[in-house]
């Protein structure tokens, strides 16, 4: 007795200790949205899939249980003798009394009521039940994957892809792919078998409840399309084939297929498990016979049967305008084939699944124990599952090879026609301005001149060389890190005007008596603390979670300067630490121009950790010298943790038992979590998708106290991250490798570096998708024109977005049916060297204007080369600035004329005898040469290459820029600055003097 009580005493522990962990979970969830701001998007989302999972569990166990255990009223008791062989035994008895006693008479064989089906022997039931129970298995097999992949990649993140569906393709695909090629398949397919023959009542009640937390889980996890249903926004806009709009696709269908995806396993499984709960009952197996399925056992399985028939005419329905999504023929969607063979198939195939579901739903509903049409019901659903083959496999096999191959272009043009148009819908290349654009290669050194600006922010400095010599001269200590370094522009006070005037860009507060300025571009990186840093003997509890909490500072580095040395000159660097200014400017200028107040940064791309501010210990803010400087932390982040049900709440939470024992705490402490900036977005809006690269803005948002999204207490440092809107299920549309079919860079995030607030912001108000969670939340979404003029002005055009819109644009900008079937217009993303190792050329941002343009904008560029080819063939804009924010030009190059591409500029380059001499030169021992990005830069109608060269040890890297290639035309230069090398590129050729020719006198003759 007393393992039972310990057993019972272990139950109710482990009982206690999930409650109080779900409670702590709750609670401090709904703490932390609350001090974001965001409190009724986790409640709507938690009560959603609370409600979800309640209401699958609960209908799937009521269900399943409960049909279960009326099975179990009106199955074979097992002690019942089947009439089969009680004859067999009889007959046995009846020879051997016979031979004892010829007058022995034999007992009247009891005749099976007329009612009951033909018995079944063991060479047939033993068969039918290993194929339900293998059924079974598959199914558990089936969403337990799905479940898996939840799991795995937690919904809290992103908006799961619809699951497969149950359908007999998908049970081939696990056959033939998974059992063949994994053992341990079979020997789960062999155990679930076993054990069902063996315990049928046990095992079966089992499954049952796995069924219904599965289902639970599944749904549950798909909140986000639950809700969408419920509030669509119609796009506008239909699909060719059944001319619905497309917002169907979008927000009904999936929900359909999940409800599908529901149906399909609930009644399969209470069909199966019925089934055969009834066939092994009355020890069956082990008598080797089934007596037959009585009248009551067949009306419950008629009813059975109807419901998972009527899921089937949904699911074949359905199918059909899943044709959209159809892979079969040259293109994306519904080709020829689909929309003349399968989906009239699919059409007859629902509909007589709906007629077989109504006919024996009518016969449960009106039983009749003797029924002649009983057997046509067999033959319907064999002549059913026939039409089944034949349409998913045999009818469009045909059609395809003998119909649509020999004339596969004239055929398949009207929806090669389609899958182009919406495509270009779906990924908005159709607001893409073409114009052809003819450089004409006549620039001179007064265009140069002229166009001072764009020379001024040619981008010398890559990303990388930069955060190498950054992680060299200005993390200062080790705990501190440059995870990456961003490019924007800032408009610096100057003491100059620029000749060609800038884009129409906000005012900005940094300029309030109108002096002279000028856009620049520049790397600006954050100096953020990394504790994975700080020494093994210094990872203390409170080091960790008291003492290092925040990084400080930032470097702002112009793109196109070079300080001694052929380091990078920096406008704003180190840690000052005086009453002027924080961090060292270069010159009062920049100070004025920039605001910079106390950049700590408490919330960033690498912040990791937990910290508790407030606390008696003080926090370390940045060295000074031989000391350290220390900070108390007065933001408007962290949840207080005071009182003691809040720390026992938190203690539970964070798994962190030393903040129930610490006597550091006071009644302010706050504790800061989740200050990794993709997590804290993600946990309020896992909806949305979000940009790889958030940058950082210095910027004074909130100048007069009025905006109470901004609080301001002397910092200035905020994050901006653009999010996206996706879908995989717009029509037509062809997926990217990212299986998505839709995208929109639909918002704009601010966070506050400081105090932690996260703002969103509309930035497409086209977008139906972003419109639909506008609706849903109502309170979380604001429109992009209450985001102050100081950081409006440095939202940039992505380029995660740019380059999935360019990677679409390499085939769908062939709108001709014909050229694109031959594909004879296929372009691709040219290669170019960097460091010694070909690669993609990046999307790169620019300070220039465009050909069509008279100002000096921020754009973001990438070129384009036919396929199998290295001339220049298109050159792809996505403007930055002011109203043009968003707008993209594509110029195309003439085809009939040589426009030198990336590979072909680094080709030349590389032959230079005199450039590839100097680079093996510098390819010594302990020292390499490294080849930067090779960037096309417009200048009036002409194009001007450039490439930077870095020389770094080997040992120790420190990258420093030696050279700049400029190629023009048929020249090439390199030269120790740009200025130097563009002055070789267009100095006038010294032309030799000519060649003086004088007559020679003959001498006169001698007589």
């Amino acid at each position: 007795m007393l393992w039972k009580w310990c057993f019972r005493l272990l139950i109710i522990i482990l009982g206690v200790w999930l409650f109080l962990d779900l409670v702590s979970r709750l609670g401090a969830e709904i703490f932390w949205f609350e001090n974001v701001g965001y409190v009724q998007v986790f409640l709507l989302r938690i009560i959603t899939q609370g409600g979800l999972w309640i209401l699958v569990t609960g209908v799937t166990a009521t269900f399943l249980l409960g049909n279960l255990r009326f099975a179990q009223q009106l199955k074979y008791p097992d002690s019942l003798k089947i009439k089969e062989v009680q004859r067999e035994e009889a007959g046995i008895d009846s020879d051997l009394q016979n031979f004892l006693s010829p007058h022995y008479s034999r007992r009247e064989e009891i005749q099976s009521p007329k009612s009951r089906t033909k018995p079944l022997r063991l060479l047939w039931l033993l068969p039918i039940a290993l194929i339900f129970s293998v059924l079974v298995a598959l199914m558990l097999v089936h969403y337990g994957e799905i479940s898996l992949s939840y799991w795995h990649s937690p919904t809290l993140r992103t908006i799961p892809p619809v699951p497969p569906l149950f359908r007999l393709e998908r049970i081939w695909q696990l056959i033939s792919v998974q059992i063949i090629s994994q053992a341990w398949y079979i020997a789960l397919f062999a155990g679930v078998a076993i054990a069902i023959i063996t315990y049928p009542g046990f095992f079966l009640n089992a499954i049952a409840l796995a069924f219904s937390v599965l289902f639970a889980w599944v749904i549950s996890h798909n909140w986000a399309r639950v809700l969408q249903y419920f509030t669509p926004t119609a796009f506008n806009a239909s699909e060719p084939l059944f001319n619905l709009d497309i917002s169907f696709y979008i927000f009904s269908l999936p929900f359909w297929e999940l409800l599908e995806l529901w149906g399909i396993g609930l009644f399969l499984y209470a069909f199966i498990a019925v089934s055969l709960t009834y066939l092994l009952s009355a020890d069956s197996v082990s008598q080797g016979i089934f007596p037959g399925f009585s009248s009551q056992q067949q009306r419950h399985l008629y009813g059975l049967g109807g419901l998972f028939m009527l899921f089937v005419a949904l699911s074949y329905w359905l199918s059909r305008f899943e044709l959209v999504y159809s892979k079969r023929g040259v293109t994306y969607g519904a080709s020829y084939t689909d929309v003349s063979a399968v989906l009239p198939a699919y059409t007859i195939l629902s509909l007589f699944a709906l007629v077989v579901a109504l006919y024996l739903l009518w016969r449960t509903f009106a039983w009749k124990a003797q029924s002649r049409y009983r057997k046509f019901i067999f033959y319907s659903l064999g002549l059913y599952l026939v039409v089944v083959v034949a349409a998913d496999f045999v009818l469009p096999t045909i059609v395809q090879n003998f119909i649509v191959q020999p004339n596969e272009l004239q055929r398949e043009q009207p929806y090669i026609e389609r899958t182009i148009a919406l495509t270009r819908q779906a990924f908005d290349l159709e607001v893409i301005d073409a114009q052809t654009f003819n450089p004409i290669g006549d620039l001179t050194e007064a265009d140069i001149q002229r166009n001072d600006l764009t020379i001024r922010n040619i981008r010398l400095w890559d990303q990388q060389p930069l955060l190498e010599t950054n992680r060299q001269l200005q993390q200062i200590r080790l705990y501190y890190r440059f995870p990456d370094a961003d490019i924007d522009r800032y408009t610096l006070l100057t003491e100059t005007p620029a000749e060609r005037p800038t884009a129409p860009a906000e005012e900005t507060e940094a300029n309030p008596e109108n002096q002279p300025t000028e856009r620049r571009q520049v790397l600006i990186s954050a100096r953020e603390l990394d504790y994975t840093a700080v020494p093994e003997q210094a990872k203390t509890w409170v080091n960790r979670h008291l003492i290092y909490t925040h990084g400080y500072g930032f470097t702002l580095s112009p793109v196109n300067t070079v300080g001694p040395g052929g380091l990078p000159e920096y406008f704003v660097k180190d840690i000052a630490g005086n009453d002027e200014s924080a961090l060292n400017t270069s010159s009062e200028a920049i100070r004025d121009s920039v605001p910079i107040g106390q950049p700590r940064i408490y919330y960033g791309e690498i912040s990791d950790t937990y910290v508790m501010t407030g606390t008696r210990v003080r926090e370390l803010d940045y060295p000074s010298g031989s000391d350290n400087v220390y900070n108390i932390y007065d933001g408007l982040g962290g949840v207080r943790i005071g009182t003691g049900w809040r720390r026992l709440l938190f203690s539970m939470y964070l798994k962190d038992w030393q903040m129930l024992f610490t006597r550091d705490f006071l009644p302010d402490t706050k504790v800061l979590f989740r200050r990794n900036i993709k997590e804290r977005i993600q946990a309020i809006a896992p909806f949305l998708k979000f940009d790889s690269d958030p940058y950082l803005v210095a910027a004074d948002a909130n100048p007069e106290n009025g905006n109470g999204d901004f609080p301001s207490n002397g910092n200035y440092l905020y994050w901006i991250i653009d999010a996206y809107t996706t879908s995989d299920r717009y029509p037509y549309s062809d997926t990217t490798s990212e299986e998505i079919n839709y995208i929109r860079n639909s918002v704009k995030i601010v966070i506050d570096a400081y105090h932690g607030t996260v703002n969103f912001y509309i930035a497409d108000t086209r977008d139906p998708i972003i419109q639909t969670w506008s609706k849903i939340f109502p309170n979380t979404f604001k429109p992009l024109t209450d985001l102050p003029p100081t950081l409006l002005s440095h939202i940039r055009y992505p380029v995660d977005y740019f380059k999935i819109q360019s990677e679409r644009l390499m085939t769908y900008h062939m709108t001709d049916p014909q050229v694109f079937y031959n594909r004879e217009d296929q372009w691709q993303i040219p290669n170019e060297i960097y460091g010694d190792e070909a690669r993609p050329v990046d999307p790169y941002y620019l300070i220039t204007s465009l050909p069509t343009v008279p100002f000096e904008e921020f754009i973001l560029l990438l070129p384009y080369t036919p396929r199998q080819r290295s001339n220049l063939i298109a050159w792809l804009a996505a403007r930055s600035d002011g109203e043009n924010y968003g707008k993209l030009l594509l110029y195309v190059f003439p085809k009939e004329r040589l426009i030198f591409g990336p590979d072909q500029i680094e080709a030349r380059i590389n032959q230079d005898p005199v450039i590839s001499q100097q680079i093996s030169l510098w390819n010594r021992q302990g020292s390499r040469a490294v080849q930067g990005n090779l960037l096309i830069i417009p200048i009036e109608q002409s194009l001007l290459y450039v490439e930077p060269i870095y020389l770094e040890a080997t040992q120790n890297r420190l990258p420093t820029l030696v050279r700049v290639i400029v190629a023009f035309e048929n020249r090439i230069v390199m030269a120790p600055t740009l200025e130097q090398a563009l002055e070789g590129i267009f100095q006038p050729e010294e032309t030799p003097a000519p060649v003086i020719i004088r007559p020679v006198e003959e001498p006169a003759p001698t007589e």
